[in-house]
């Protein structure tokens, strides 16, 4: 006969859940999935128009992108390690579904203000996505909470560099 003790759950439920109530837990764990695919996306477009666009004026704008590529992966690993923290799993690339249209490469490469106002809608998006994450966590998650604030500010000051790249671009 087994002696009575703790219940464990095999491979759904953690012995000691980090966040007790499930439902709270699913839904952090879907944002943070979707925080990380997020980044995983401006990674591949910072990429791709940091390699693509011609032009003298397209130099500063690239240097920037190929410099923000690091902080990016930074984020999207500081996401999949708190998924898995909280017991999920981060997600392959099977699971992979784009959507920034607006950061695609543009057509002409010289038309650089095109990749300035996909960074800037791009940032936005993650802020917007960022602040509903924090939010979801307060009171219940304060580790993932601080982790995202942090991450937030940081895409706030990238949104605030490419509005100025992009006042600079419209005002010639």
């Amino acid at each position: 006969m087994i002696p009575a003790g703790p219940t464990f759950v095999i491979h759904s439920e953690p012995v000691m859940p980090i966040i007790e109530d499930k439902k709270k837990r699913k839904e952090i764990i879907g944002l943070l999935t979707q925080a990380y695919w997020m980044e995983m996306e401006t990674v591949m477009n910072y990429i791709s128009n940091s390699v693509n666009l011609d032009g003298v004026r397209a130099e500063e704008i690239k240097k920037s992108l190929a410099a923000d590529i690091t902080a990016e992966i930074a984020h999207a690993q500081l996401f999949a390690k708190r998924i898995k923290t909280l017991s999920g799993v981060a997600p392959g690339s099977y699971d992979f579904k784009p959507s920034q249209k607006s950061l695609q490469p543009p057509t002409d490469l010289r038309d650089v203000a095109h990749v300035i106002r996909g960074v800037i809608d791009a940032e936005q998006g993650a802020i917007k996505h960022y602040t509903k994450l924090a939010k979801a966590c307060d009171g219940v998650d304060f580790v993932t909470q601080d982790m995202v604030v942090t991450i937030l500010g940081d895409e706030q000051e990238h949104l605030r560099e490419f509005e100025g790249f992009l006042k600079e671009y419209e005002s010639k």
